[in-house]
């Protein structure tokens, strides 16, 4: 361990190598946070992303960094995921970020109108030379095995994919996540011919993203894609132990959510809306209907004391890494600007996290 990097430097891209299946927790706004990346390592998941962070917010603001970065020791391989679209802000953040995680990824994918007409994510899409350009400014500032990677979707002409991913190839990108729809698709079914076309004409390790939503779900996947992993959004949120092999979250693993919460300061909505997700296939809907209405920890946990005679376990708070970030080169621009609105409805966050990831 150097001076630069203050957690053990995991290999992701060996680790990506090996033989096997690698398992990995996709980044989702607001959810893939330290409390679940703990749940979802208990289960199997090799890989935590965090949530897609903005790179200009994180760099000039202390506000942003407080609220949108926390881990402990045990929380690695961790993937810190920036949304970026200048050399400066994404060199500045990843090397701030870099003593405390095993690499950064760049998002090229998110669908989300606010973030295209930034020119955040899938509106990346449209320029590999300057996706390129902020890949190789991080690398060459930043050693191995600290990775620089990227998430991105499929283009409709599947040779302009196959360019852009031939472009960051040569640009030493460590790997790449691979979204297999096209920024104007939802729900429909992941284009899996043009993953597997891409495979072929890509020499870089690559995770396969879409429609996992389950174990046997993820294997098919990472059979058919020949990709080094598998990422899951959508399915390991509704069932945190999915790469255990559960079909439906396990009332242990609603336990160690409870336990987890416990130990880790979390806010309500975030323990609240978790618990919604995990149950959402095991509750009967008229329980269902009820659960979700809860306003307050104290009636959750009293709900799920009663239904399920599970309580939190008494324990000792987590220990947090302490991130101290150099900030001596960054010049202050603009004060920190939150951009998921305090007051998005339940129904907004969702689409939030499924329009970004699934």
């Amino acid at each position: 361990m150097d001076a630069f990097h203050l957690v053990t430097q995991v290999d992701t891209v060996e680790t990506l190598k090996q033989p096997g299946m690698t398992k990995i927790c996709a980044p989702m706004v607001r959810y893939s946070k330290l409390q679940f990346r703990t749940l979802v390592r208990k289960y199997g998941c090799d890989i935590c992303f965090t949530p897609m962070i903005l790179a200009d917010s994180f760099v000039q603001s202390a506000k942003a960094r407080d609220n949108e970065f926390t881990t402990h020791k045990e929380d690695q391989p961790l993937i810190v995921q920036f949304a970026a679209k200048n050399v400066s802000d994404f060199v500045d953040a990843s090397v701030m970020i870099a003593p405390y995680s095993n690499g950064v990824d760049l998002n090229c994918g998110c669908p989300q109108r606010w973030a295209m007409q930034e020119g955040y994510g899938a509106d990346l899409l449209r320029k590999p030379e300057l996706v390129k350009d902020l890949i190789r400014q991080v690398r060459n500032r930043i050693s191995k095995p600290f990775t620089v990677s990227a998430k991105i979707r499929l283009l409709k002409d599947i040779r302009q994919t196959i360019m852009l991913c031939q472009i960051l190839e040569k640009a030493d990108t460590s790997f790449l996540t691979i979204h297999a729809r096209t920024p104007e698709m939802r729900n429909e079914p992941i284009n899996l011919d043009n993953l597997k076309l891409l495979r072929d004409h890509v020499q870089l390790p690559l995770v396969a993203n879409g429609d996992i939503k389950s174990l046997e779900s993820a294997e098919f996947l990472f059979k058919e894609s020949r990709c080094e992993g598998v990422m899951s959004a959508r399915g390991i949120l509704t069932n945190p132990a999915l790469f255990s092999g559960y079909s439906t979250t396990p009332l242990v693993c609603v336990q160690d959510w409870l336990d987890i919460t416990s130990s880790i300061s979390t806010e309500f909505q975030c323990f609240h809306h978790h618990l919604v997700f995990m149950l959402e296939k095991i509750l009967p809907r008229k329980d269902r209907v009820l659960f979700n209405s809860l306003q307050n920890k104290s009636s959750v946990l009293e709900f799920l004391e009663t239904y399920y005679n599970i309580r939190p376990n008494a324990s000792n708070s987590t220990e947090l890494t302490r991130c101290i970030f150099n900030v001596s080169n960054v010049q202050r621009k603009k004060k920190y600007i939150d951009y998921t609105s305090e007051d998005d409805s339940p129904s907004d966050i969702l689409g939030n996290i499924f329009n970004t990831d699934s």
